[in-house]
């Protein structure tokens, strides 16, 4: 009997078999690199990374303010105004993370939102204006200049343009009415001796006051988001805790909500239609190009999972794999987007007001309704329904 032989032809068989049953194997089992879990632990990393780099500005700010309180010359003022402007640069991408049911604006956190962010601010529930020089809660002796009063006087009477803190509080109080003409390329006027005593308007000791009070709030609130977010915060642990397909969907609906909703409808179209810049974002500032811009770029931030030094397994990673065509033209579309928005002229009232230039907004607006659109697309792909 040949042995050698059986061996051989033993072996063979054997062989043919286990690469039988590998191929069975790789064929009815399709390999996922990219982890659900992946996007949204990078996800949750990017939010407190966005919050901190948010509060140390913020921390800025209130440094300056406190040092112009102290010392109210037309020197610190201006470097007072480049702070708050730099507070912003940080804080922008952070709304991203609105409509996604976290913290910022839902649970028992909910009015964080209200209390660093509410607009369009009614000039006159804070100080003097044209035409009224008593106005407002710093020329009304009866009120104090506290932060528990501030605080519960900001949406009075239920009126959303009662704002009272925040950013655009700050904004406000720093740069006044902007009663320039939108061609003069010019932000408010307001100047510095309003906060010098026997200065430019009454009340200065209060108005310093209310300025330093909102300064030191700004950074109170955003200390809440750090800690719901922090590495053992509360709400980070709720995160990564729900189902994946929730958390993903609360990330999407997010930003397909600020792009195609709150950003190209609230605070683009409505102004582009009224021609008014009292409907702009930063309206005493004229900043609102650069609000504009950073809320896209937080948009773009979760999409593409990156942040600083962050980058991570994202959304845009997840819908390419699940469907290549639509995640393609998702990421496209964004481009298109952002192309669009950066083009865009400044400052944004007089864009508005300008015939060339009005075409270019009401063209970024189109792009970011389109991204949105396919981006509701895109997370059907991955077997989520968004609808805001």
């Amino acid at each position: 009997m040949n042995f050698k032989f059986i061996n051989l032809t033993y072996v063979l068989i054997l062989s043919l078999l286990i690469a039988s049953c590998s191929s069975d194997d790789d064929s009815s089992t399709p390999t996922n690199t990219v982890q659900k879990s992946a996007v949204i632990e990078n996800y949750a990393n990017i939010v407190i990374a966005s919050y901190q780099e948010a509060i140390t500005d913020a921390q800025a700010l209130e440094t300056a303010i406190n040092t112009f309180v102290a010392d109210p010359t037309d020197i610190n003022f201006a470097a007072t105004k480049t702070a708050w402007r730099t507070a912003r640069e940080s804080y922008g991408p952070t709304e991203a993370y609105r409509f996604a049911d976290g913290p910022i604006d839902t649970g028992a956190t909910e009015d964080i939102e209200g209390y660093l962010n509410s607009w369009p601010l009614d000039e006159v529930f804070i100080d003097y204006v044209n035409g009224d020089a008593n106005s407002g809660i710093i020329n009304d002796l009866t009120k104090t200049i506290s932060k528990e009063e501030l605080v519960g006087l900001n949406g009075f009477n239920n009126s959303e343009a009662n704002v009272s803190i925040g950013y655009h509080a700050i904004e406000f109080l720093l740069w006044g009415q902007d009663a320039t003409d939108p061609s003069n390329l010019q932000p408010g006027q307001r100047p510095y001796t309003d906060f010098v005593d026997g200065g430019t308007a009454s009340n200065q000791n209060r108005r310093r006051d209310y300025l330093a009070v909102c300064a030191d709030l700004l950074t109170d609130h955003l200390q809440v988001m750090i800690d719901q977010w922090n590495t053992n915060g509360a709400y980070r642990s709720t995160f990564l805790a729900l189902d994946q397909d929730v958390a993903l969907k609360n990330m999407l609906k997010s930003i397909a909500e600020l792009s195609g909703s709150e950003l190209a409808v609230e605070r683009m179209e409505v102004a582009l239609n009224n021609v008014n810049q009292e409907d702009e974002h930063s309206c005493f500032s004229d900043n609102t190009h650069r609000d504009i811009r950073l809320n896209l770029d937080g948009v773009a931030n979760v999409y593409r999972g990156s942040y600083g030094s962050i980058n991570g397994s994202s959304l845009e990673d997840l819908i390419a794999e699940a469907n290549p065509t639509l995640g393609a033209s998702v990421s496209t579309l964004l481009a298109t987007a952002e192309a669009a928005v950066n083009a865009t002229g400044t400052p944004f009232d007089f864009a508005i007001s300008d015939a060339t230039e009005s075409v270019k907004i009401a063209t970024a607006i189109q792009a970011l309704k389109d991204f949105s659109d396919e981006l509701v697309l895109a997370a059907a792909a991955l077997g989520i329904t968004i609808n805001f």
